[in-house]
């Protein structure tokens, strides 16, 4: 049996029992990747390391989307 391990994503709960990692999370919830910055643990995690930090037992992601405007 798969243990189930729980992250927190713009402060909802949700529990995975595969390895995820940022890009997988984002894709999933379908944000457009050009226009977002990523908190990931209370810091902010560039771009480019996406696909490398693979979530753990109740980390905490954040996204903010740039919205312009006038």
């Amino acid at each position: 049996m798969q243990k189930t391990n729980f992250f927190f994503f713009n402060g909802e709960k949700y529990g995975i029992i595969q390895t995820m990692n940022l890009f997988d999370v984002i894709t999933y919830f379908d944000y457009n990747t050009s226009l977002l910055v990523l908190e990931y643990n209370n810091f902010i995690c560039p771009k480019k390391n996406w696909h490398n930090v693979f979530l753990q037992n109740e980390d905490k992601i954040e996204l903010v989307t740039i919205v312009g405007g006038g």
